[in-house]
C-alpha cells in the first residue's frame, strides 16, 4: 500500500468521525493517532487510526462490546477490536460508520 492510499483511507475514516462527533481530537500516540473525546484529557480515548505496510487499522478500545452481526471486527483481546482496511472501498464495505457511532456516541 502506498502513502497516498493510506492517506485516502485515513481521510475517509476521519470524515465519518467528523460527521458523527465534530469536536473529536486526534492525538499522536503509539505510532498513529488516537481518537480523544474529552477536550481536556489526552489519556482517555475511544480508539485510534494506525497505518501499516499493507493496511490501515481502525482500533476500538472497547470494541468487544460492539454489536457486530457481520463479524467485521478482528481481534481476540479482552476489550480491543479493530477493522483492517486494504483499500478506501473497505471503509464503507466494513460498516465503519456503524462501529464509529457505537464508539463515539454516548
Amino acid at each position: 500500500m502506498d502513502n497516498t492510499e493510506s492517506e485516502d483511507i485515513t481521510n475517509a475514516i476521519k470524515e465519518i468521525i467528523d460527521q458523527i462527533e465534530p469536536d473529536v481530537r486526534y492525538v499522536p500516540k503509539y505510532g498513529g493517532e488516537v481518537i480523544a473525546l474529552d477536550p481536556n484529557d489526552d489519556s482517555k480515548f475511544v480508539g485510534g487510526i494506525f497505518s501499516y505496510k499493507d493496511h490501515v487499522s481502525l482500533e476500538f478500545s472497547e470494541g468487544s462490546l460492539f454489536d457486530d452481526p457481520d463479524k467485521f471486527l478482528e481481534g481476540k483481546g479482552k476489550s480491543r477490536r479493530h477493522l483492517k482496511f486494504m483499500s478506501v472501498d473497505d471503509v464503507d464495505a466494513k460498516g465503519t460508520r456503524r462501529f464509529l457511532k457505537q464508539a463515539l456516541e454516548p
